[in-house]
């Protein structure tokens, strides 16, 4: 009887320990592949993410949010002429060389309104070349290797039927876990990617204030907050690269079970990085 007991149990693990590695291996490449996507999308800039969007973006920007800063741009405009009027005693000592400064401040400030998007793109440009210069420095590669997955394989073996019905069950849970931390990461990512598009839709309405030393405070506080979220992107690569290496290190290890709520673990802290991510970066450059 013993011996029925002993080959319906061989029997079992010889079904369950594939079923259970096949699992690991699956879990372990879905991982490798969601970071290889993390770092792809990081480095998107905002016209190749979506070109639809962007030029819809880009359309309503200059239908209707630029003849907004137009005004804006005149209002100020007039208001520094009569500063610099007032300046000089109501021109009782009046120099020719200040209506030149005017007008030469004025002609930058309409330039820069008419290249609103060159200028917000530029930064996009400089954050994507630090990002892909970056991420082929971090090393993203959570895949496991054979020689880790035989070792896994062999405490498989060594573990009795019940444990093993244990283990695939929670292998299942985790695998479920991961693929809801998974996508909570990337609506993180996207929804930075939302806030890039509504920062440019705005953008000739802060860059129309640099023509003033007083106002130009919101056009330099929003190129700051630009270049917090570009340089975010570089902030998640650093993330995932840390990750990438926790999980490499809960790959090799012989405690199968703590390995696996391990990675969930830490996919959850990379989820929660990720999340803080923009406040570090605004922080970082001083941008409310």
């Amino acid at each position: 009887m013993d011996t029925v007991f002993q080959q319906i149990e061989e029997w079992l693990k010889n079904m369950m320990v594939p079923a259970v590695m096949d699992k690991i291996s699956t879990i372990f490449n879905s991982i490798n592949s969601e970071v290889g996507n993390i770092a792809s999308e990081v480095g998107t800039t905002p016209n190749d993410f979506s070109p639809g969007i962007f030029n819809m973006i880009r359309n309503i920007s200059d239908t209707v949010i630029m003849p907004v800063a137009g005004i804006i741009l005149t209002f100020i405009a007039c208001y520094e002429l009569i500063q610099l009027v007032i300046s000089y005693n109501n021109l009782a000592n009046f120099e020719t060389w200040f209506i030149w400064k005017w007008i030469f401040k004025t002609a930058i400030a309409v330039e820069l309104i008419t290249h609103t998007f060159d200028f917000t793109m530029a930064v996009f440009d400089v954050a994507q070349h630090i990002i892909v210069n970056a991420g082929g420095v971090i090393q993203g590669d959570t895949s496991v290797s054979a020689d880790a997955l035989a070792q896994m394989q062999s405490t498989v073996e060594a573990m009795s039927i019940f444990g093993i019905f244990g283990l695939y069950l929670q292998i299942n849970i985790v695998d479920i876990l991961m693929w809801i931390l998974s996508k909570l990461v990337f609506v993180i990512i996207y929804c930075r990617m939302i806030e890039i598009y509504m920062y440019v839709s705005l953008a000739p309405i802060p860059f129309a204030t640099f023509g003033n030393k007083e106002q130009s405070m919101i056009g330099q506080n929003y190129m700051r907050s630009l270049f917090a979220l570009g340089f975010q992107g570089f902030l998640i690569m650093i993330c995932v690269g840390i990750y990438a290496m926790l999980v490499q290190g809960l790959a090799f290890s012989s405690d199968i079970i703590a390995s696996i709520w391990g990675m969930v673990g830490y996919t959850l802290l990379l989820a929660f990085s990720i999340f803080k991510t923009g406040g570090i970066a605004r922080s970082i450059l001083q941008a409310h």
